[in-house]
């Protein structure tokens, strides 16, 4: 199933309080990337905002572009807060997400351009963005409980041609391996919920991105992830970003 929707491409200049973004070039401009904390992030592209798994409230986007696209791939709290999707959804916002939390969505009264539920293996298309919402979950016994197969999702965003995915919560599951043609990943890894550092290097190692960027690290040592990847690939950039910026 596909869902296509056009939004305006008109440029939008506001730019975020904080550092610099991170930038990943495109032959249609770069795609910038701001961290917002942990799950969290914004990427901009051709006059477009997508945002991933906006939680904490909306005076934590200040300065940012408002969202043509809202991401959110599982139900837990640090992926899904309903009041900072609703106090963020404009009339221009295309909002998708796995079933489990559209019907969250739904129950909270976001309302925004379009609000609709992908599942695993489903696109979506807003100009020359396009989205497959694609598996997470669980393969460690005793880890099964977090994750179930089916009921998140995390996703490949192509912007023009140039396709970069979201792990969202999940383990080293044969459908990230299997991936192809990434630019730039975003790939978990903290315990007991998803992997374990080498479980993400081993993956990494495996489906290639030209750029890797680990995030939802909490408690991790990121560092390790680096030296793992690099010791067997010369060339995967392992990319270190702030997603924990410190308090007060």
């Amino acid at each position: 199933m596909v869902f296509e929707t056009m939004v305006c491409t008109a440029c939008l200049t506001l730019a975020a309080e904080g550092p610099a973004p991170s930038k990943v070039s495109t032959p249609k401009g770069d795609i910038l990337i701001r961290p917002i904390e942990h799950a969290t992030l914004v990427l901009e592209w051709s006059g477009l905002a997508v945002y991933v798994d906006p939680v904490g409230g909306k005076d934590r986007f200040a300065g940012l572009p408002e969202p043509d696209v809202i991401l959110v791939t599982d139900i837990h709290g640090d992926h899904l807060d309903p009041a900072t999707v609703k106090a963020l959804a404009t009339k221009k916002t295309l909002v998708w997400s796995p079933k489990a939390v559209h019907e969250k969505l739904e129950k909270a009264g976001v309302t925004a351009k379009s609000l609709a539920a992908l599942s695993n293996g489903e696109k979506a298309k807003t100009g020359e963005i396009e989205i497959e919402a694609v598996p997470m979950y669980n393969l460690t016994p005793e880890r099964l409980k977090y994750h179930e197969k089916g009921r998140g999702n995390g996703y490949v965003v192509s912007f023009g041609g140039t396709r970069v995915y979201l792990s969202g919560d999940t383990e080293d599951i044969p459908e990230m391996r299997a991936l192809k043609g990434i630019t730039a990943a975003f790939v978990c890894m903290n315990l007991p919920y998803t992997m374990t550092v080498a479980q993400a290097a081993s993956a990494v190692l495996d489906f290639k991105p030209k750029i890797v960027i680990p995030y939802h690290h909490r408690g991790q040592d990121v560092k390790k992830l680096k030296a793992l990847v690099e010791e067997k690939s010369k060339e995967i950039e392992v990319r270190l970003l702030e997603w924990y910026p410190k308090k007060g």
